[in-house]
């Protein structure tokens, strides 16, 4: 069953256990209403009766004339009238009676001075009344028939009322339902179209402030994490048939010289190292592309945790210069640290590690000298982190593509790459909360700076 169907249903059905509550309470208050009042209108005609009998002297005869020709058109109360001896003085129709008085009910009502009850489908009113020092019982009994004709009725009027209503209710229901839901059907008809080729599609967010457009934000939230993952992947496979096929392709054409005739031990050995060295820039390209291809997840994807950006850097430095013994690197403190805290971040260990190896590795591998200079700072409450190098610097036309993947400026001359290292960086930086900066100078050197937003750290 469709939600919409669900939510008319429910409507309709809690609308219609209060209409119909309400519907009983006044058929209720108008019958115990009716009762109350026939019940006095009861008691009324029997005083009449009474004085007229024996205050205005009316013989019994004429006055059981007058019920007699009004049985007629109108039903009539029938009272009794009897002494304190229960001796009857007085009754309008004894042929006709409809209701018979005990000794037992007579005492009754003298002890209890008023009764209201009653038998089969009459009501009956019996009580004491005084008249010139002297206490007569009387009864009356009669059926409401213009009262229960008017509960009838009313019973009719409110099932045809709550009928109508009910069925207005279910109609308005649906159409309400349908409005209300009508976002959602679009959603449902746009995600239709959402693909693995159209995962730049979005569902529309609407007002923004309802729950349906939390739920598309949410939902649009999603596509975007997929849709990186998605670009992602695709960025990877192409990288990786993109740059793989130099290397692969050199190292067969080496292969297949070296096999077409015997060589000298010599000629062998220089092969070897030719494959070597193409081999370790195969290993080292595949390592870039497989920390390019996880700093380009989402960050649901990847584990954090509180880590000291010293001993992060000290990590990084080590395996840097375990790589390259020739390489120098110093870390320099611009201030002592008076809380610890200040530099301690939220991020995750081995991409932090990774960007920090690819900055003093650049570094080092421009630098005549072979040496990083590592400046840790604070200010504003960042954490500043600066690698300096004194060497060729970065053209000026090259400084804006130098984060783009692949990229290779005029410095490429000077030392071999792929071009990942930097693009790399520059993804595990921002992954991080944090902002990657640049600034060189032809001929004496680049400055990297990398700053922590207080709220990440």
């Amino acid at each position: 069953m469709k939600i919409r169907i669900k939510l008319t249903l429910l409507f309709a059905g809690l609308f219609a256990v209060l209409l119909a509550g309400f519907a009983l309470a006044i058929y209720f208050t108008n019958a115990n209403q009716r009762e109350q009042e026939y019940f006095k209108r009861l008691k009324q005609l029997a005083i009449t009766k009474t004085n007229l009998l024996l205050e205005a002297g009316v013989p019994e005869n004429v006055l059981q004339t007058i019920y007699e020709n009004s049985l007629s058109t109108l039903p009539q109360e029938e009272v009794a009238i009897f002494d304190t001896a229960y001796h009857l003085l007085y009754h309008d129709a004894m042929d006709v009676d409809k209701y018979k008085e005990t000794d037992g009910l007579l005492d009754s009502i003298r002890t209890r001075h008023e009764l209201h009850y009653y038998y089969e489908d009459l009501q009956v009113n019996g009580f004491i009344y005084a008249f010139r020092g002297k206490t007569y019982v009387i009864t009356a009994a009669a059926r409401d028939d213009d009262g229960y004709a008017r509960l009838k009725a009313l019973r009719v009027e409110l099932a045809l009322g709550f009928g109508i209503a009910i069925l207005l209710t279910l109609m308005a229901g649906f159409l309400f339902s349908r409005k209300a839901l009508q976002p959602v059907t679009r959603m449902v008809d746009r995600v239709a179209e959402i693909s693995a080729s159209r995962m730049d599609l979005r569902l529309s967010e609407g007002n923004g402030k309802d729950e349906i457009a939390e739920l598309a934000m949410t939902f649009n939230r999603m596509l975007q994490r997929l849709e990186q993952s998605f670009d992602a992947q695709k960025q990877f496979v192409s990288n990786i048939s993109h740059e793989l096929r130099t290397p692969l392709a050199a190292i067969i054409a080496e292969a297949e010289v070296s096999a077409i005739k015997e060589r000298s031990p010599e000629e062998y050995r220089a092969t070897l190292q030719l494959l070597l060295q193409d081999a370790r820039r195969l290993s080292r390209l595949s390592g870039d592309l497989l920390d390019l291809a996880k700093a380009s997840y989402d960050t649901y994807g990847i584990s954090f945790k509180e880590l000291r950006l010293d001993e992060v850097l000290m990590d990084a430095r080590q395996v840097v210069l375990q790589a390259n013994p020739a390489y120098r690197a110093d870390i320099v403190f611009e201030k002592e640290i008076e809380d610890g805290d200040r530099i301690v971040i939220v991020g995750n260990e081995y991409l932090l590690k990774v960007a920090f190896s690819n900055l003093i590795e650049n570094a080092c591998k421009f630098s005549a000298d072979h040496r990083c200079y590592i400046r840790i700072g604070f200010t504003r409450g960042q954490t500043l982190l600066t690698f300096r190098d004194t060497g060729i610097g970065i053209a000026p036309g090259d400084l804006e593509h130098i984060f783009t993947p692949f990229f290779r400026g005029g410095n490429k001359r000077y030392a071999p790459g792929n071009g990942i290292g930097l693009s790399l960086t520059k993804r595990i930086i921002t992954m991080h909360r944090g902002a990657l900066a640049v600034e060189s100078t032809v001929g004496e050197g680049t400055d990297f700076k990398i700053s922590f937003s207080p709220e990440f750290s």
